[in-house]
């Protein structure tokens, strides 16, 4: 079992892709494969801070970077759980594709309530990934075949339902969730040099580092309670400060443009929700077991099938509602939509940390990755960068994401020997 490692003790860990440095006699530990991804995000935002003269970060541009790879966000945290019960998901791009489709059906040709509309999209996509769960989980084709099957039908199936053309325009509630942004509830505060911004914004930045920190000590009393290892104060005081000076200073950069897009609302709470989901519930962690060692899963009485089953169910709802916001953002359904929408979701899900054998992956890690690909594809374009530059720095990064993985696995498995 795992020391405890209260203030002011040494931390003895024999995890060899722990980092451990000694200041004023204290042990401090760096998670490489865990917290690595965020100081590889920090630094390509450093990076091309520098190169764009500082234009990544200012207030417009970083509302265009949330908005802009929303629908990838999405599809990543439905990917990052396929991805840690050890399977792939192909079709994410063409049910994408196939659901903005339906939607328009509905909402142009046929004037049904978009309320009502959504409600129907989602169960489609609710349909699509139990038809494809159905087959990976109780027939026991690999994944791997049969959403790339998947890909071709429901590339097709947009096809047919478009009639080779686009559909649009989306009602106005569509095009708000996608595009629009909060109104300014309470008035602009002036904010010294920076100018003004929204006090409603503001006060949100407040709510969310109250929950951060309430939730991370939670976390960490926990697991002292049941003497699992921990990082000493000043290391877990240190990750607390500079999560919540990131998330007050993207707050009052977007409070000062248009507030926040309301997608970035959606996105908080879906991270937020499967975050729980994934941390503190049974089936979260049966998710877990089954990435982890699919036999040892089924013996301890994980039910493997259903777990299996429902994730791809799960996946093709957040590709459906990707599909909807995509299809909103362009304001038509058009039969080439998610094309290669399912390559930045994995290439988000590796790069955020998730294993290629599976097991290991949060969704948080999963935002960042998708994050480090939209700050990438952001910053090539302020600076000019063409088409095919963009392409291989994405490709090196993944390349580097998934190597390093293996690298940490071999490391590890080199100690215990």
């Amino acid at each position: 079992m795992s020391t405890i490692v209260p203030t002011g003790v040494d931390k003895v860990s024999t995890a060899d892709e722990e980092v451990k440095t000694s200041v004023g006699g204290r042990r401090f530990s760096f998670d490489v494969r865990e917290s690595g991804i965020y100081v590889a995000f920090l630094l390509i935002v450093a990076l091309f801070f520098f190169l764009t003269d500082g234009a990544l970060l200012e207030p417009q541009n970083i509302s265009n970077i949330v908005v802009q790879n929303s629908y990838i966000l999405i599809l990543a945290i439905g990917m990052i759980l396929i991805i840690i019960a050890g399977h792939i998901d192909l079709s994410v791009g063409s049910v994408v594709a196939v659901s903005g489709a339906i939607a328009a059906v509905l909402m142009v040709n046929h004037n049904v309530p978009w309320p009502l509309a959504l409600a129907i999209t989602l169960a489609c996509g609710a349909l699509i990934g139990a038809w494809q769960g159905f087959w990976v989980a109780y027939f026991g084709i690999p994944a791997f075949i049969v959403t790339l099957a998947g890909m071709l039908v429901f590339r097709a199936l947009t096809l047919m339902v478009l009639g080779n053309q686009g559909i649009g325009p989306f009602p106005d509630p569509v095009r708000t969730l996608s595009n629009g942004f909060t109104p300014s509830y309470l008035g602009n505060v002036g904010l010294g040099s920076l100018g003004g911004a929204d006090l409603f914004s503001i006060l949100l930045a407040a709510v969310a580092v109250l929950g951060i920190v309430v939730t991370q000590w939670r976390t960490r009393a926990a697991r002292i309670s049941y003497q699992q290892q921990v990082d000493v104060l000043p290391m877990f005081l240190a990750k607390i400060l500079g999560a919540s000076a990131a998330v007050v200073f993207v707050v009052i950069q977007l409070a000062r443009f248009k507030n926040l897009p309301w997608v970035l609302i959606l996105l908080a709470v879906l991270v937020l929700g499967y975050s729980m989901l994934t941390g503190r519930s049974v089936f979260g962690r049966h998710i877990y077991a089954v990435g982890g060692n699919r036999q040892a899963a089924q013996l301890s009485g994980v039910d493997v099938r259903r777990v299996t089953f429902w994730i791809f169910v799960n996946m093709g709802i957040l590709a459906s509602l990707a599909g909807v916001i995509f299809a909103g953002r362009l304001n038509q359904a058009g039969p080439t939509a998610g094309n290669s929408f399912e390559l930045d979701a994995i290439a988000a899900a590796f790069i955020g940390g998730a294993a290629v054998q599976g097991g290991v992956g949060k969704v948080v890690g999963a935002i960042v990755g998708g994050l480090i690909m939209g700050v990438i594809n952001n910053g090539m374009s302020l600076i000019g960068a063409p088409s095919e530059k963009v392409m291989f720095v994405k490709g090196a990064v993944l390349l580097a994401a998934v190597a390093f993985d293996v690298w940490a696995k071999r490391r590890g498995e080199s100690a215990s020997n």
